[in-house]
């Protein structure tokens, strides 16, 4: 493969990846959409989806990493360092741009979303409360710039409770059992060849969603939580809020020490 094929290869892959994975999330959070308040499976389930088809899309260009995480995992497992930085830039252009494409395929969702007051405050947007005196009206305040925003979520992953230690171990637990099964079937040439490898990796991401998702919401994947929070920050979008910066380096660093340590783990074993 050359570089141009890897980067191109990671760039579509990624992008296919998030913008399935940030469009179900849109799906299920956006008022007057189809899918609205489908519920948590959904999401794991197109999540999962998101997987399978970024890694289809992309397998025979590049190999369909799409993340970080399994990038540097399979570079310490292997020693192989070569194509690392044009993997993990195509990654993150990838993911930016399936972000900007959720924001374009639901663009009258969110300025419907955003543009009431009613629709702020509550448990999307922490700190921000509702009101209701005798003979009023119920209100909601916008979110302060530097506060969450009532759509983050969409975009990027968050806490429900807010603890360094148990999100970055969340993310990193998780991410070490994504990239023992990627590192797993990389031995074994038939999975690898056929691309039931990567339907059993989209399995395992459901699964980690379904048993792991619940504390952080599961980044697992540096360029699938930063991209997206990125474009969150950059994008016109109404009473937004702000992209919790103060959270992002722990769905980067989680997964990333998670990659290093399923390698370590995988290449002491096998």
């Amino acid at each position: 493969m050359s570089s141009s094929d890897i980067f191109f290869g990671e760039v579509l892959g990624t992008a296919v990846l998030t913008l399935l994975g940030c469009g179900v999330v849109a799906g299920v959070v956006l008022k007057k959409s189809k899918a609205f308040e489908a519920g948590w499976v959904a999401i794991t389930l197109g999540w999962g989806v998101a997987v399978l088809a970024g890694g289809y899309v992309s397998g025979q260009l590049s190999g369909g990493h799409l993340n970080p995480a399994v990038t540097l995992a399979i570079a310490v497992d292997s020693g192989d360092w070569d194509h690392v930085p044009v993997q993990m830039a195509g990654e993150l252009i990838g993911a930016m741009i399936g972000a900007l494409l959720v924001w374009v395929a639901y663009y009258g969702h969110f300025q419907e979303h955003l543009a009431g007051r009613e629709e702020f405050g509550g448990a999307q947007t922490p700190g921000a409360k509702a009101f209701k005196g005798k003979g009023q009206v119920a209100e909601r305040r916008a979110p302060a710039a530097d506060e969450p925003g009532p759509v983050l979520g969409v975009f990027s992953t968050a806490p429900e409770i807010r603890n360094v230690v148990q999100n970055l171990a969340t993310e990193i637990i998780a991410t070490t059992v994504l990239v023992l099964l990627v590192l797993g079937i990389g031995l074994n040439d038939a999975l690898a060849v056929s691309g039931t490898g990567t339907l059993m990796v989209a399995l395992v991401v459901v699964g980690i969603g379904l048993s792991l998702g619940g504390p952080t919401g599961y980044a697992i994947n540096p360029v699938r939580d930063l991209g997206p929070r990125i474009v969150h920050q950059l994008l016109p979008l109404p009473n937004k809020g702000g992209s919790d910066w103060s959270y992002s380096w722990i769905p980067v660093v989680g997964p990333l020490v998670g990659g290093v340590l399923g390698a370590g783990i995988h290449h002491a074993l096998f």
